[in-house]
């Protein structure tokens, strides 16, 4: 459940950046496309956040250590005994 809460939250604001941000834009020669703008940051923002929040949620590859690392660790710790023979 907890999961919706930052995905609502976030997607609201940059929902109310995409709407609203065009709205407040003066009268000039260059209102469509500084509206046009505001959209696209709003968009590419809200995209490149999910994505990023999606990815943590699942990775796809967690850390990979060597066997071999992991037995020295357990040598240096004073754990060895338990992990290596000799």
């Amino acid at each position: 459940m907890s999961v919706w809460i930052p995905l609502v939250a976030v997607t609201a604001f940059w929902l109310i950046i995409g709407i609203g941000g065009p709205l407040l834009v003066p009268r000039g020669p260059n209102k469509g496309i500084i509206q046009t703008m505001i959209v696209l940051t709003a968009v590419c923002c809200h995209l490149f956040w999910i994505v990023v929040y999606l990815h943590q949620l699942n990775p796809l590859i967690g850390p990979q250590i060597p066997v071999r690392t992991i037995l020295w660790l357990s040598e240096k710790w004073g754990d060895a005994p338990s992990l290596v023979d000799k």
